[in-house]
């Protein structure tokens, strides 16, 4: 089977998972030298929830990000996680803009383009494929993994053909909340190897405490790639540890051929990082314990970092776990989505309405387009009254959502007009409207700031000689005061 390759997830899904992601890129920088020349198949760095956070709460351009990071790491394939019809935001978007930031994507620097929907409804996939190819980009399909009464090893291998069928380089399985076991992991990439002729990629968390037996087990199974991030921010919602990996493997078939001092170096670096994060009260106790229930309640890791602090902010952490036990019933009403960005996100906030304002008194307006089918096809049969409670008699859509929507480019840009300094910033604003205005006002005030004249300096004014007894007179007469 020969060299076993790994992908960091430090720069990208790590501190996604543990600290919602506000890692800046200043922060990035001084490591990656090193990260460069350690031999990672590719350093995740984009992509998820980067473009959201970098916006919203960094102040960042996150095209500017990625500029900064392709420059800093010549040597290292990038790559990112792309959400389909998606793309980075949080619906479905016309053809025209997946093509557009297909491209732009690559052309500022990313080589991997891992894509996944949702729901695994392969019609959303199509547009990211084609357009990652027809650019020049690697195309990662992914298929997201999860259990449930309507998902099996069949399903994911079924799944898995289809996609290499529509063109994907490699398949990678995507285990956002550390739901894949061992054995199960070892089963499935055994089957992948032998009826999907491409590279198998591995994706898991150690959520649930297994994440390293699984990428063991994978491993002796044949998979070709694992996803790893150095131990700073590894483990618990975060990827399982390179270094864990590197050392486990070292001297035998798989061995990784990465180098432990290296790697220490790296971490000693980031763990300045994590101290960071960790004073700022953005890493919570919670995403770094292993937590069984999550075989349970199905939670990935960038979702339970940002529920948590969704809940302390309206002052509710004390029903973090009723939120949790809520989960899985919405989402066996809602025909069993895997839970992952956006449907993880959506169905954890019916749980959270369930649970502070009633069972299904509120719907969130996501949670009544996912019940429409405006995501694509659910992937067991949803609880009727439920849907009903949600759309009333509204039709259900069939067809590939992405069908009923007119190209939408030229609408953006047109809105954006002359505030817009590049076509990045058209798709920033296409993806997330009001979150990038906000970010492009703080740019300009930044800009005028730094164009305004200096003012002129103030002459110094000659000053009187101090009376000392004056100032002891002065201080007496406080003092009695």
């Amino acid at each position: 089977m020969g060299k076993l390759f790994v992908t960091d997830t430090i720069l990208r899904d790590a501190h996604q998972s543990l600290a919602a992601t506000r890692m800046t890129t200043k922060e990035m920088l001084p490591a990656c030298e090193l990260l460069d020349a350690i031999g990672y198949w590719s350093l995740e760095v984009w992509g998820g929830a980067t473009f959201d956070s970098c916006l919203r709460y960094l102040n960042e351009d996150p095209w500017e990000r990625l500029r900064t990071l392709r420059k800093a790491l010549p040597h290292t394939k990038l790559q990112m996680l792309f959400r389909g019809q998606n793309i980075l935001g949080y619906k479905h978007y016309a053809d025209d803009v997946v093509e557009q930031f297909c491209r732009k994507a690559i052309e500022n620097g990313i080589d991997v383009i891992r894509i996944f929907d949702a729901l695994n409804d392969i019609r959303n996939l199509e547009a990211a494929i084609k357009y990652t190819k027809k650019y020049g980009g690697f195309c990662e399909a992914a298929i997201s993994y999860t259990t449930s009464p309507v998902h099996s090893e069949e399903y994911f291998v079924k799944l898995s053909k289809e996609l290499a069928q529509m063109g994907a380089d490699s398949i990678c399985i995507k285990d956002m909340a550390n739901l894949l076991l061992p054995y199960d992991a070892y089963s499935l990439v055994k089957k992948l190897k032998s009826e999907v002729d491409i590279p198998i990629h591995l994706h898991t968390h150690n959520t649930t405490g297994t994440g390293d037996m699984v990428l063991l087990k994978a491993a002796e199974a044949g998979v070709d790639i694992v996803d790893t991030a150095l131990s700073p921010l590894g483990n618990g919602t975060s990827q399982p540890a390179t270094e864990s990996l590197v050392a486990t493997l070292k001297g035998q078939e798989r061995d990784t051929g990465l180098d432990l001092n290296a790697l220490s170096e790296c971490a000693k670096y980031f763990r300045q990082v994590y101290e960071r994060l960790k004073q700022d009260g953005l890493i919570s106790d919670k995403s770094l314990h292993v937590d069984t229930n999550t075989l349970l309640y199905q939670v990935p890791g960038g979702m339970l970092s940002n529920l948590i602090k969704q809940l302390r902010d309206a002052g509710a952490e004390d029903k973090y776990y009723d939120v949790l036990a809520e989960i899985p019933r919405v989402r066996k009403d809602f025909g069993y989505p895997p839970l992952v960005t956006p449907t993880s996100q959506i169905v954890g906030t019916q749980a959270v309405f369930n649970v502070l304002v009633g069972r299904y008194k509120n719907f969130p307006n996501n949670s009544k387009a996912v019940l429409r089918g405006e995501y694509g096809k659910l992937p067991g049969e949803v609880n009727e009254e439920v849907r009903k409670l949600a759309i009333g008699d509204e039709e259900v859509i069939t067809c590939r959502p992405a069908d009923l929507l007119e190209p939408e480019l030229e609408k953006y840009r047109a809105e954006l007009g002359d505030r817009a300094r590049s076509e990045e910033d058209v798709l920033s604003y296409a993806l997330l409207p009001q979150v990038a205005m906000k970010y492009f006002d703080w740019r300009d005030e930044q800009d005028r700031k730094a164009n305004e004249p200096e003012p002129a300096p103030v002459p110094e004014k000659t000053v009187a000689p101090v009376n000392p007894n004056a100032v002891r007179e002065l201080y007496v007469e406080d003092i009695s005061i």
